[in-house]
């Protein structure tokens, strides 16, 4: 959704597919169906068997791009793999209290593809910060919402509980997966929470 808003094409990367079994890799391709099915690309690879990294270098060389998730997804990790670099770009485990990775690259880094394209790779990050975005932007940032945004019985509706709401018939329809409306609702209410905070604190001030 960030990518929508900035106007930059998204790739999904799932890593570490090696960790999977038959049981968790069906899981994980239902839920990566939901992306595909709304025109995402979704690249399943593992840096440590090297499985999917064709498709990836195809998809990097000739561009510019940034390596961007959550510290520990191994980010680092497909770089080195990559670019078989022979000094190895520092990595590490994922914390075994948080479940989260350790910050291994703390200052953002430029690397060139020898078949033309550069990769930036991004200190890991834990969440996204869009409280500075409008709804409307939100809304927008979602592209399965693109065919039913104006259809709605009411101008102003908020694509919540509505009557003649477009959107969350298409949901009910199956037309629009629940998660991802759950999803944009729960980020709805997470950006009214930071900006009630800082209206607080500015106040405070």
């Amino acid at each position: 959704m960030a990518c929508e808003t900035l106007q930059i094409e998204p790739i999904i990367v799932l890593n570490k597919i090696d960790l999977l079994d038959d049981e968790g890799m069906e899981f994980v391709n239902e839920q990566m169906d939901i992306y595909r099915n709304i025109g995402y690309r979704v690249l399943m690879v593992s840096s440590h068997t090297q499985d999917g990294l064709k498709p990836l270098e195809e998809a990097l060389t000739g561009r510019i791009s940034i390596f961007a998730g959550q510290s520990g997804v191994g980010k680092s990790s497909l770089l080195n793999a990559l670019l078989g670099l022979q000094k190895e770009i520092l990595t590490n485990d994922v914390s075994d209290n948080s479940g989260l990775g350790q910050h291994t690259t703390t200052a953002a880094r430029l690397y060139h593809f020898p078949h033309g394209g550069d990769v930036i790779d991004s200190p890991g990050v834990r969440e996204f910060g869009l409280w500075h975005l409008e709804p409307e932007q939100i809304t927008q940032g979602f592209v399965e919402f693109h065919d039913y945004l104006g259809l709605c019985k009411y101008r102003d509706c908020k694509h919540d509980t509505d009557p003649g709401c477009a959107i969350r018939e298409a949901v009910e329809e199956g037309k629009i997966a629940e998660t991802r409306f759950e999803n944009y609702h729960r980020i709805l209410e997470s950006m009214a929470q930071v900006k009630t905070r800082k209206n607080f604190s500015d106040t405070d001030d």
